[in-house]
């Protein structure tokens, strides 16, 4: 009797695209989204970076102390949200290869993912990324076996960026977030492969 294995994800119909907002508070809709930062984690240099016009003028003073981004200033000079998320959307579909599906990964995806999905709803009635959402935390947890607490940003970039510690600007932590994840995928092929070669060696020993 053949021995039957599971469906190995095809990584390369992905296209890995590491996400990053800065906003002025908690959750969309009465907090504004401020900028947007995205690049390719595949290719890094590949980003894009916007900062959009406020719907409201509430604001937490920690978040935007956290992005250093001001209010009254975006106001003037920031792209209306609905140019912004058209702009979004435009490059993510420029820079998806062609068969391949364009994948949201963030560092505390449902963070970044509700406002991002919210604007793109609400605003173009569609996201170029349909349901498609990986949460870096999670990932490196189930890779692990460590708690949610060790998942932690303080963690991660000792692991995978010396220490390195994020700047709040939305392109710069989207190309961090880009360098974790990519660290955390080649460890979890390395181990997939590892554990195969053995599963391989053990039936040959059987046999």
């Amino acid at each position: 009797m053949s021995e039957k294995r599971s469906p190995q994800p095809n990584i390369s119909t992905e296209c890995y695209f590491s996400v990053d907002v800065e906003t002025a508070g908690p959750y969309p809709i009465r907090y504004s989204m401020l900028s947007i930062g995205a690049c390719l984690v595949q290719n890094p240099e590949v980003g894009f970076y916007i900062e959009l016009q406020p719907v409201t003028m509430d604001a937490v003073p920690g978040a935007l102390a956290i992005s250093n981004l001001s209010m009254t200033e975006l106001l003037e000079r920031g792209i209306p949200p609905r140019d912004a998320m058209r702009q979004f959307a435009e490059w993510v579909e420029r820079s998806v290869p062609p068969r391949q599906r364009p994948i949201f990964v963030a560092l505390n995806a449902p963070f970044d993912w509700m406002f991002v999905n919210e604007y793109f709803h609400h605003y173009l009635r569609f996201n170029p990324f349909g349901h498609s959402a990986l949460d870096i935390k999670a990932f490196y947890m189930g890779l692990t076996g460590v708690s949610w607490t060790r998942t932690s940003m303080q963690y991660l970039s000792t692991r995978y960026l010396g220490g390195r510690k994020l700047t709040h600007n939305a392109l710069q932590d989207a190309r961090d977030q880009a360098e974790i994840f990519a660290g955390v995928l080649a460890e979890a092929q390395a181990r997939r492969a590892h554990e195969e070669a053995c599963n391989i060696e053990h039936k040959n020993f059987e046999e």
